[in-house]
């Protein structure tokens, strides 16, 4: 028996897990202390009242003999991704139901996509980037190469003719800096992914926080994206369902590479290693996309906007280096006065008990950076902003 060795060339912890073991540390050193978790991005504001009713009346129907539904479609229920069709349509995208494939998550599916993948295939992934992507390949023994997210461009990286990838990662608006890309520049991204054959896998899990025009929600907003791209969602952020799991994965028909259509083999892996999302949970996600739905998580995803806005005013009057905020609900800050984002992080526990993450969890060009999210009361927020005030004013 042999074991899976890629394994252990993945740190120890997941990066989250370091932080909780950390900030629990601490806590239980100092029970006096009031801390303020402005780090992992859980959202904290509950499912909008359209979503539970949603989820009540289906799980009536489950209590009654000739409304219960056993196991449900792999792929997700006509209903939900019909909703989805729509939402899509309303910004002038174009997609079948059957390109649209129901999960539990966004994470799941950036992981998982990589199983109709070979082996041999060279990975592109932006530096500092979503750990998932990097574990996810490392575990699989794929060769990685790195994008160079910087200050200096924006923490935007551009295609690089000389890096020759078959398996491209862009995340926008990007976790963890939060910035954002225009149309203009995503079609710079599918023309070099076209041209070398290679396949781009978009997250746009925070889509919803875009607010510029002329910034993209969308890869398919692309002419020609649909022949080279993936486009990963989540409800999480966007509807507040990270403890309820609920995402969806679009994979075009026109998505072929060899011969064979990736929709294809999508759908093959999983209706073999994919049960579904519970009917309960996708008739809470249908009602997302209702009138009523989109109004009340916009209302929710306010609160978060007006967050950010509150800790990017903080870090204006501050001085202090940022990007993120306006399009996203994560703010990228330069560490002032700190090279090692660890040294920072525990001087802002220690100093502030504000907790963020550290940059270099993210990759070597993090370091320096912390990153802070908009995802925890207003009030805690507010005070949040204010320890830092007090903190870096000194």
């Amino acid at each position: 028996m042999n074991l899976n060795t890629n394994y252990l060339k993945l740190n120890e912890s997941y990066l989250f897990s370091t932080i909780a073991k950390k900030v629990n540390a601490y806590a239980e050193a100092h029970p006096d202390k009031k801390i303020l978790r402005m780090g992992i991005g859980d959202v904290t504001l509950p499912l909008a009242p359209a979503v539970v009713t949603a989820m009540q009346r289906a799980a009536g129907e489950m209590g009654v003999k000739e409304s219960f539904r056993g196991y449900g479609p792999e792929q997700g229920y006509p209903f939900l991704k019909n909703a989805i069709r729509g939402y899509y349509a309303a910004r002038g995208i174009s997609l079948e139901e059957d390109e649209i494939f129901v999960s539990d998550g966004a994470k799941s599916d950036v992981g998982n996509i990589l199983d109709i993948f070979a082996r041999e295939n060279t990975v592109l992934v932006p530096d500092p980037v979503y750990p998932v992507y990097v574990d996810t390949n490392v575990m699989a023994g794929r060769k990685i190469l790195y994008a160079d997210a910087t200050e200096k461009n924006g923490f935007l990286p551009m295609p690089d003719e000389n890096a020759d990838a078959d398996i491209i990662y862009i995340c926008s608006p990007n976790n963890p800096t939060g910035a954002a890309y225009s149309a203009e520049q995503l079609a710079e991204w599918v023309a070099y992914a076209r041209k070398r054959g290679a396949v781009i896998l978009y997250d746009a899990a925070y889509e919803a926080f875009v607010a510029e025009k002329g910034l993209a929600r969308s890869i398919f907003e692309v002419e020609g994206a649909k022949e080279c791209a993936i486009e990963f969602c989540s409800l999480s952020k966007t509807a507040g369902f990270t403890g309820t799991r609920c995402g969806y994965t679009v994979v075009p028909r026109a998505l072929v590479r060899g011969g064979v259509s990736l929709n294809k083999l999508w759908l093959r892996r999983q209706t073999t290693k994919f049960n579904g999302v519970s009917y309960i949970v996708q008739r809470g996600a249908e009602a997302v996309f209702t009138e009523e739905g989109m109004a009340q998580i916009q209302e929710n995803l306010a609160v978060y906007r007006r967050n950010a806005a509150v800790l990017s005013a903080c870090l204006d009057a501050l001085g202090i280096f940022y990007t993120g905020g306006r399009n996203s609900p994560y703010i990228w800050l330069k560490c002032p006065g700190f090279a090692d984002s660890w040294k920072f992080f525990d001087y802002l526990l220690e100093e502030a008990n504000v907790v963020g993450t550290p940059g270099s969890g993210f990759g070597k060009n993090g370091e320096g950076f912390f990153r802070l999210t908009a995802f925890a009361s207003e009030e805690a927020t507010a005070e949040a902003a204010e320890r830092l005030k007090i903190l870096f004013s000194k």
